[in-house]
């Protein structure tokens, strides 16, 4: 409450208020009038241009501000530099019930290939046969491409981890519940691997967000880890430079060369809605809740003083946080909100009958 100078515009019984909040609409009788503004409703009372105020605000949900994308056109001092979310090595994320597991996959790994010597020596034992006649040549060649195919069909045979599961009926019902949420993850318009965070010191040049995001639009699909056949559906999210594969019993972490593995017993997975300004179009299954500008005043609306200021939408996104002791850290974002629940959930039961 207080007391101010303002201007208004009279139209029969009706009065608008020009304020640097905004035009607000009141009625009543002269010292005393009832209205709604920017702020909310109020009651005034005063004569002369003088005025004593009581505003009621209404009640509304709190609302966190946004996080956004970095702008280029922003200076580096208006935010803290961005902070790396990184995973250890792959190796390095494991657990006690997944020692047999990453064992078998580790060895048949490191098996020596044969592929490599076939065509060495195909090439070698050509360049020697080089003086013989084109018929005998030529048989020696198609026999040199078949060693080269048996080699390779040898070593894919050596080096895959084959993963027969048999499950009880509680089991089966855990784990198609699980899928049908992967299935609804994989569904979603665009989905983004979130790299990097760091806190913004001035809002007014990032449209009025909190924090700033590196993310790069990601895949998730159902695909099985490299040399591993299964029985079962293998969903799949690539995360940065690893990616995680969903067994029905373990969460595999493949990064290059390094293979890690944990149970679900081990994963701790955190669900956020947040509210993002987006930049870069809408998705189509997005929800869009509010608008803000590239540029902002103190009071949230467009800051006059740049010409390139253009309105953006605010979009309500699911964020996943996967986290394990051992050192595995990721971080995604929906655009379909509502759906991050309902996997957590399901990725959580599948922990507790493991």
């Amino acid at each position: 409450m207080g007391f101010y100078l303002h201007k208004s515009v009279a139209v029969g019984p009706f009065r608008f208020n020009l304020s640097g909040s905004g035009v607000g609409m009141s009625v009543g009788v002269r010292g005393l009038r009832l209205g709604s503004g920017p702020r909310g409703n109020y009651v005034r009372i005063g004569r002369g241009g003088v005025y004593y105020q009581q505003t009621f605000h209404s009640p509304a949900a709190p609302r966190v501000a946004p996080r956004v994308l970095p702008s280029p056109q922003a200076p580096d001092r208006t935010h803290a530099p961005l902070q790396e979310i990184a995973s250890a090595n792959a190796a390095q994320i494991a657990d006690s019930s997944s020692e047999q597991l990453l064992a078998e996959l580790r060895e048949k790994r490191r098996a020596m290939p044969l592929m490599p010597f076939a065509i060495v020596g195909s090439i070698l034992l050509l360049l020697v046969a080089a003086a013989l006649p084109l018929w005998a040549f030529l048989l020696l060649a198609m026999a040199t491409v078949v060693a080269i195919v048996a080699a390779r069909r040898r070593d894919v045979l050596r080096k895959t981890t084959v993963i027969l599961y048999d499950f009880a009926p509680e089991v089966e019902e855990s784990f198609r519940t699980f899928a049908q949420w992967g299935d609804a993850l994989a569904s979603c318009r665009r989905t983004w691997h979130v790299a990097a965070e760091g806190r913004v010191y001035d809002r007014k040049y990032h449209a009025g967000a909190s924090s700033l995001l590196q993310r790069t639009a990601t895949m998730v699909r159902s695909t099985p880890p490299p040399l591993v056949r299964t029985n079962v559906p293998v969903l799949s999210i690539a995360a940065g430079r690893r990616t995680l594969y969903f067994l029905p019993d373990h969460l595999l972490v493949y990064d290059g060369s390094s293979i890690g593995a944990v149970s679900y017993r081990s994963v701790e997975l955190a669900v956020a809605r947040q509210r993002f300004i987006e930049d870069g179009g809408v998705p189509g299954d997005a929800t869009v809740v509010d608008y803000t500008w590239r540029y902002v005043n103190k009071r949230g609306g467009p800051d006059r003083r740049f010409n390139n200021n253009p309105r953006i939408p605010i979009c309500l996104y699911d964020e996943l946080h996967f986290r394990t002791a051992s050192g595995l850290n990721e971080v995604l974002q929906l655009s379909r909100s509502g759906i991050g629940e309902g996997f957590a959930a399901a990725v959580r039961h599948l922990g507790t009958i493991g």
